[in-house]
């Protein structure tokens, strides 16, 4: 790294009093925090970015919203039956409410991780004729997917009161559960649009990644219905006790456990910043591969 002295005719920034040069070709990290300075000032960038790619995906129209809502209800339906056959039509009156609510939850996720892999690729004349942080890519991808999970919130409602859930304090745990499922979708849309860099295959593979994780996650079934021998999944899944927690206190009605919140906080936060250092440290080489 070499530290130039500014331009004479260039208009100093927040970003540094000084202009550092790296090389495309080394692996680093740069000064952390006029870097973090940078993103938050540029965040409206981020937001604007969201806008254009949810324009794009029609989210403007009424068709659109409401695609963004019948596919998880869709989706949930078809797995209500196939779950309801093979226990012999003895789903309680909960199920239902619970395959929705976690549904939406998990595209919260999902959606950011599979936008995410594409952030940095399809972003190529960005990169090349534009300076910014480049983790400002990821993260629009998560901001795309919150603005599509907050209105299937809003349908969920009916059918948590037409299943004689509670309505009490305990879902007020919606809030924090939900900024970590937004902070475990930005840590992971980091790793994965880094990595979509290196190796271009990563795009075909996300999908069953993501296929699995419903599958072993508690989504189609309770956490509490899970094998003895099958719990370790719930933390070893990076979702999985968030899930369980997200459940309880929605479905149930109990607040989540220590064990619930303390294993989401270790893989939400964990994953962003082993996301976020390992994004920023390759970033400047993203020029070059793209």
């Amino acid at each position: 790294m070499t530290t130039a002295p500014p331009h004479p005719h260039r208009p100093e920034n927040e970003f540094a009093t000084q202009h550092h040069v790296y090389e495309p070709h080394i692996v680093g990290l740069p000064p952390l925090g006029p870097y973090i300075r940078e993103v938050w000032r540029r965040r409206s960038f981020a937001f604007e970015l969201s806008r254009t790619k949810l324009r794009a995906q029609h989210f403007n129209t009424v068709f659109g919203q409401l695609w963004l809502v019948l596919n998880p209800l869709f989706l949930a339906g078809v797995y209500f039956v196939l779950v309801d056959i093979l226990r012999g039509g003895s789903s309680g009156p909960g199920y239902f409410a619970h395959l929705v609510v976690c549904i939406f939850a998990y595209h919260l996720v999902s959606d950011a991780v599979r936008s995410g892999t594409r952030a940095v690729v399809s972003g190529g004349r960005l990169i090349l004729n534009s300076a910014f942080p480049r983790v400002l890519l990821p993260f629009a991808s998560v901001i795309s997917a919150t603005k599509k999970f907050l209105p299937t919130m809003l349908v969920y409602i009916p059918f948590h009161i037409a299943s004689g859930r509670s309505i009490d304090l305990q879902l007020l745990w919606i809030v924090p559960l939900t900024g970590l499922m937004i902070v475990l979708a930005s840590g992971l849309a980091m790793i994965v649009s880094a990595l979509q860099v290196y190796f271009r295959d990563l795009k075909n593979i996300i999908p069953y990644a993501l296929r699995l994780g419903l599958y072993v996650s508690p989504i189609l079934y309770f956490a509490e219905e899970m094998p003895q021998e099958y719990r370790w999944l719930l933390n070893a899944n990076p979702i999985g006790q968030l899930l369980a927690a997200w459940s309880d206190a929605i479905i149930l009605g109990i607040s989540p456990t220590t064990t619930q919140l303390a294993v989401s906080c270790a893989w939400a936060f964990g994953l962003f910043l082993a996301g976020f250092l390992f994004f920023v440290s390759r970033e400047r080489e993203f020029a070059v591969r793209l």
